[in-house]
């Protein structure tokens, strides 16, 4: 919820200016956020009406307001309205005939009934109806009217508030996969506890069934300790993390697992492994990794490439890495992604070599040699997400401030770009390899099981579409 500044003439009634019979009205709309902030600020975790699966179980069949929300309206309207400022509440009766749910408006009325000269309170009617004209609340409030004028033009500055929603963003990912069969996937060495958990968590979730490959009295060791249920599920006994890695690739190629996932071992012990010449995943195309990310702060998906992989890529390279990201895109449902080619700077220098390579692929892009998205760059990180600093800077394009693709210069920046979105922006992320057989989830040793089943998500997704395309 975002609050701007705004001013206010505020004028009161004072006690001697009530008349019986005077009224003031206020209206507002309950919003989904409404319900969260509510329950946020008095603790009422009432899954009647935060739980919006537990309410379409329940008598309303849908999510419903607090009834101290629109109590909580008639006390706006005695406050800042009728008396107005200076008006203290002193007692107050409710009834609540019929609930309120997402997108009802409320109008809310009080009107003088009596006044009392000895202590100068004032008794309101005080009636809650919805956009049908449907009484939902109705009640009295007795008040100690002001007795001094207030009249003085305000102005309101009110916090900015945002309610994270990172567990919704993460079911309804989830969802992108459901009443898709499981995809079989070669688990390597997941011998901790968040390694162990993740696949167990997209198992249990439908959307993958796991191999899991490793010393397998030590896997069964983790689950016991943290109570994590491997029944129905297959392990494969390997010695140690590279025979873990060599196995799990070999399940890949024999056509058992159409997907690999690392566990607990050291990325380059997997990766070695994936681009082995002999016996790897490689394809005609440069491996590449994105991260996926879901910014609360942003507007749209962001996927971030190369943070993980390729540490210094070259003009080639990134052209690997652009297409990689490009039909991951397509699939994850944007059909023409807008790819921002990032540097520290927007303009072509050619002391910076970023801005040099990014001048060239745009080019390459203008030529067909990339295909399926808008690119444009340089662009500085700031002109690429926000297009009040591209018109600030005069910068005229259909990807700055609506990119969905940063290209990084390198893995170093890649890497801290990604990690500050995940851990200081409070972004949902997922990590996968590209340009290899099957897709790879390759998720920090440090992510939660969480990160990890968000992961298979995208992969399950590639893998569907590697059948459907005959790439398998």
């Amino acid at each position: 919820m975002n609050h701007q500044p705004e001013q206010r003439y505020l004028v009161n009634k004072t006690f001697d200016e009530i008349r019986i019979g005077d009224s003031a009205s206020l209206k507002r709309t309950l919003m989904p956020e409404d319900v969260k902030l509510f329950a946020i600020l008095t603790g009422d975790l009432n899954p009647a009406v935060v739980d919006p699966t537990f309410s379409e179980s329940g008598m309303f069949r849908e999510v419903i307001a607090h009834g101290m929300w629109s109590g909580s309206l008639i006390s706006t309207v005695l406050g800042t309205q009728f008396p107005g400022p200076g008006t203290i509440l002193v007692d107050q009766t409710l009834h609540f005939a019929r609930p309120v749910t997402i997108g009802d408006t409320i109008t809310i009325t009080v009107t003088a009934k009596q006044k009392f000269d000895h202590n100068k309170h004032v008794i309101f009617d005080c009636v809650c109806t919805n956009q049908e004209g449907l009484q939902v609340v109705r009640g009295t409030a007795e008040v100690l009217a002001p007795t001094e004028k207030v009249s003085r033009l305000q102005e309101v500055h009110m916090p900015e508030i945002r309610i994270d929603d990172k567990h919704e963003r993460y079911i309804h990912l989830l969802e992108r996969v459901k009443g898709l069969e499981p995809i079989p996937t070669a688990v390597a060495h997941p011998c901790d506890q968040e390694s162990l958990k993740g696949p167990v968590m997209a198992f249990q979730a439908g959307i993958i069934e796991p191999i899991l490959v490793g010393p397998e009295n030590k896997i069964r060791a983790v689950a016991e300790e943290f109570g994590i249920d491997l029944h129905g599920i297959r392990i494969v006994h390997a010695a140690h993390s590279h025979d873990s890695a060599a196995l799990a690739v070999s399940l890949v190629r024999t056509g058992d697992a159409e997907a690999l996932m690392k566990g607990s071992l050291h990325t380059d012990e997997l990766m070695g492994e994936v681009v082995a010449r002999a016996n790897g995943l490689r394809t005609n195309r440069r491996i590449s990794h994105v991260f996926l990310m879901d910014v609360p702060t942003y507007h749209r998906p962001l996927l971030i490439t190369d943070a993980a992989i390729n540490i210094a890529p070259t003009l080639e390279d990134k052209v690997d890495i652009i297409q990689n990201a490009i039909d991951l895109a397509h699939i994850i449902g944007i059909p023409e992604p807008k790819v921002a080619i990032l540097s520290a700077v927007e303009t072509v220098n050619p002391k910076i070599q970023s801005t040099l390579d990014a001048a060239a692929l745009c080019k390459m892009a203008d030529r067909g040699q990339i295909k399926g998205g808008i690119l444009d760059g340089p662009l500085a990180f700031d002109n690429a997400v926000s297009i009040v600093a591209a018109k600030t800077k005069g910068i005229k394009s259909a990807v700055a401030g609506h990119a969905e693709i940063l290209v990084v210069p390198d893995l170093e920046s890649g890497n801290m770009i990604a990690k500050q979105l995940e851990y200081l922006a409070n972004a949902l992320t997922a990590g996968i390899v590209l340009g290899t057989k099957v897709p790879i989830v390759l998720t920090s040793r440090a992510d939660s099981a969480e990160t990890r089943t968000a992961s298979c998500v995208i992969a399950a997704l590639i893998a569907h579409h590697n059948r459907k395309t005959g790439t398998v």
